[in-house]
């Protein structure tokens, strides 16, 4: 049996940090490959009404997988608490709580993605000729949602333990699995966007079934049984620390596809420009995504074991190596951003479409790793609920107000509607800097 526990209370912060941060950064860009992949095999092998389609579709899924993603990081959040301070018994319960939930929920949520596959593709205002091809990628991907919440809550659970590594096992039999399953669905049987879909779809199942299988050969820090599949008050305390995350990555996703729409009725190019850009924005933001998911699971052992300065000087790390990263993002993003876009569609119109929006967006790269290790140092305190205000407080008082205003104009850019997101993230650095500041100030007192 293998140790799956990592102890980030003592030792060498940088060191620990990068060891545990790597696997998730792994892991990430894995994602990224798997998402990107089916985008890169429409835009070679498909056509422009199905690239259109899973820029969309994927949209609305991924509105669905970082809702409950973000209900899992009250699971994360917790057993890094339980952990640090050796409390297996909760940690155990904690989990079978989850299991029940997560599984009422993704019955549901099938459901409703199935049916409403047709009604939110409208809202959406996807384009005419691609309305048939969007609602197909949801509806294929809704009938298998069961296995894409699975992986995430599997993951959620080891990052919460300490281990970082086997997430990216599991994501990577996944990545290669949907390589395949695109290639064969796409390019050889010309399936289009239904291809991705079920493409991803199987990938995700199969990725599931392997990691069940190795994870009965883990020594995993709690015991689940049975009897621990139920409700109880373990529920109640990763729900109270997950859901201000879940309503702020809905709240994040919603403006996400409001974008999406304001894009879509500028017309078909415009909307696989974005759906390209987009991929490529998912690899800029691996850095500050691996060190948010990282510095939660780090401050929580540390907050768990009592040791606050440890935590900020975590914070502090994260802050330096994600802007240090960050800038070479934003070089690639803004100066080669055609050149980049290229590699996903052959359509010229949409990939200088891509390159427009990417190089409104480049500044991202730099600023929201500072923002996202504030909110990994938050999450880890279990402050959630601040997390989420300051994400809807960016959102809907920046980000989609310069993005509608700038879709609506006479010749809409782009680059302009790129721009929103960036200056958002500076307006959610000042609301941190000033929380973090006004709790320093409270304890000192």
């Amino acid at each position: 049996m293998e140790n799956t526990v990592s102890d980030f209370t003592e030792g060498r912060i940088t060191g620990k940090l990068v060891r545990f941060m790597l696997p998730i950064l792994g892991s990430l860009i894995l994602q990224a490959a798997y998402g990107a992949v089916d985008v890169l095999m429409v835009g070679w092998f498909g056509t422009t009404e199905g690239l259109s389609g899973v820029s969309t579709g994927s949209s609305i899924i991924n509105l669905v997988t970082f809702v409950i993603t973000g209900l899992a990081t009250g699971i994360t959040v917790l057993l890094g608490n339980y952990i640090g301070s050796r409390n297996t018994e909760r940690a155990g319960k904690t989990v079978g709580a989850a299991i029940l939930f997560f599984l009422i929920t993704g019955i549901i949520l099938t459901v409703l993605l199935i049916v409403l596959a047709e009604p939110v593709a409208v809202l959406m205002k996807a384009p005419p000729e691609a309305l048939e091809n969007t609602v197909s990628y949801v509806r294929i991907c809704g009938a298998g949602l069961l296995f894409i919440i699975a992986y995430n809550i599997i993951s959620c659970i080891l990052r919460g333990i300490g281990n970082s590594r086997l997430p990216l096992i599991f994501v990577a039999i996944a990545c290669i699995v949907n390589i395949i399953g695109d290639y064969t669905l796409i390019a050889i049987f010309h399936m289009d966007e239904a291809g991705a879909a079920i493409a991803t779809v199987g990938a995700q199942a199969v990725s599931v079934i392997l990691s069940l299988m190795i994870l009965r050969k883990q020594k995993l820090p709690f015991t689940l049984s049975v009897k621990d599949i139920r409700p109880s008050r373990e529920l109640l305390s990763f729900l109270k620390i997950g859901s201000p995350i879940a309503l702020q990555e809905l709240m994040t996703q919603i403006s996400f596809l409001a974008l999406i729409a304001f894009i879509n009725n500028i017309g078909l190019e415009a909307s696989g420009g974005y759906g390209v850009a987009n991929k490529i924005v998912t690899f800029v933001m691996l850095i500050p995504s691996s060190l948010m998911q990282s510095l939660s699971s780090f401050i929580a052992q540390n907050v768990g074991a009592g040791k606050e300065q440890r935590a900020r000087r975590t914070m502090y790390t994260g802050m330096c190596m994600g802007a240090l990263v960050g800038i070479v993002m934003f070089l690639l993003a803004f100066f080669k951003g055609e050149a980049v876009s290229n590699i996903f569609a052959s359509d010229p119109g949409v990939i200088m479409r891509s390159a427009q929006y990417l190089r409104g967006f480049a500044p991202e790269a730099v600023v929201t790793s500072i923002l996202f290790s504030f909110m990994g140092y938050f999450s880890g305190h279990g402050k959630t609920l601040f997390v989420m205000i300051q994400s809807m407080m960016q959102t809907f008082i920046v980000r989609l107000p310069v993005a509608y205003i700038m879709s609506i104009q006479p010749e809409p850019s782009l680059t302009m509607i790129g721009l929103a997101a960036p200056l958002a993230t500076v307006f959610g650095i000042i609301i941190n800097l000033v929380y973090y500041l006004w709790n320093g100030k409270k304890a000192a007192l």
